[in-house]
């Protein structure tokens, strides 16, 4: 089951068989090991899709899978406080822990997918990609500084495009959030005007309409007329918004896409010596898309690992291995073989664990 505040989307699933120190053991036919997680909304499109092909790949008529993930998204922030508690059996983020953390909270950690923050707009008559911009004007945006769509900064960057004499209505999030921490990172980045701000999952944002939740956000946006808010792509596009293009690292101005996060992605140098901690915030790179983020799982670290810790890594290997087409398909980019291969290394030698894929699933 996947649940969010706003949004319920039940969807159960059978775990495929796991391996404890390096032993595989499969599960017997009909039996699972329930797993549960929360943290960022943005991957919560991801999960629920896993969930409903895993299922649909491991129910005949003679078995029906009886175990399940139950992932509540409740932001990236709360889902590391939660497996910091051991609430849970594994949290996601998108804000990666640093090493001192990782040992603090005695936890091991990976990423399972990249995706895009996008700055989306309701402006009637405006293309998708249509609307150009960079973090300087959307950090004035955000510090009440540019009010209206009819300022000289943002006409400077869109000549020709109709853009309304209206107030901009900007929106943001209110709960602790890796999307918020890639965005004001971004524009910790770029404006300088915006540092006393800073960069965090959640800030003292001097304007902006709160709304919990990517789905919250798309919502509002959605609703309200002449707005702007971030999000993530898939999230975006669900709710049929348009989004702005937004000048990169090399100054070209790249809309957010497949194409664009690849192009961040290859940047990454991901490695399990730095528990994969790393951004892809403004990185350099004709193509890249500057606002690019890492969804990273957080699990126990503990020998012998859990049994529901390796049921949840058999959960993303599985991922892994079948469901990279569904996450193109919503807007993530997969890891590229390299890292995967990286991540199940880091599983086997700071967990001793190897997942196995149930031979029924696919």
């Amino acid at each position: 089951m996947i649940r969010q505040t706003s949004h319920r989307a039940p969807a159960r699933l059978a775990l495929a068989a796991v391996a404890l120190a390096g032993a595989m053991l499969a599960a017997a036919p009909g039996l699972a090991q329930s797993v549960t997680g929360s943290g960022s909304t943005l991957v919560q499109p991801l999960l629920n899709r896993w969930n409903q092909d895993h299922l649909r790949s491991q129910w005949t008529a003679e078995s029906q899978p009886s175990g399940g993930l139950d992932y509540e998204a409740v932001g990236s922030q709360a889902g590391v406080m939660r497996i910091r508690a051991r609430a849970v059996d594994f949290g996601a983020t998108e804000v990666p822990l640093s090493p001192e953390e990782v040992k603090e909270y005695r936890v091991a950690q990976f990423p399972v997918a990249v995706a895009g923050v996008a700055a989306a707009v309701n402006l009637t008559g405006v293309a998708p990609g249509a609307l150009q911009l960079t973090g300087e004007v959307l950090a004035d945006i955000y510090l009440g500084k540019v009010t209206t769509w009819s300022d000289p900064a943002i006409r400077a960057l869109n000549p020709g495009l109709n853009l309304p004499d209206a107030d901009i209505r900007p929106v943001r999030r209110s709960d602790g959030s890796g999307t918020t921490f890639a965005f004001t990172s971004y524009l910790a980045r770029i404006s300088e005007r915006w540092r006393p701000v800073g960069a965090g999952q959640t800030v003292e944002w001097p304007v902006g309409r709160p709304a919990r939740g990517n789905g919250g956000v798309a919502e509002m946006i959605a609703r309200t007329p002449n707005s702007i808010g971030y999000l993530d792509l898939a999230a975006a596009r669900r709710a049929g918004l348009a989004v702005a293009a937004l000048r990169n690292a090399a100054g070209a101005f790249v809309t957010p896409g497949p194409d664009g996060f690849r192009a961040a992605a290859a940047k990454a140098g991901w490695s399990g010596a730095n528990d994969f901690g790393v951004s892809l915030i403004d990185v350099a790179g004709e193509g890249a898309y500057p606002i690019v983020v890492t969804t990273f799982v957080v699990v126990p670290d503990t020998r012998p690992v859990a049994t529901a810790t390796a049921a949840a890594l058999a959960f993303f290997n599985w991922g892994f291995e079948r469901g990279a087409d569904a996450a193109s398909e919503l807007g993530y980019v997969p890891l590229p073989p390299e890292t995967v291969d990286a991540v199940r290394g880091y599983w086997r030698d700071r967990l001793g664990v190897a997942p196995a894929i149930d031979p029924g699933a696919g």
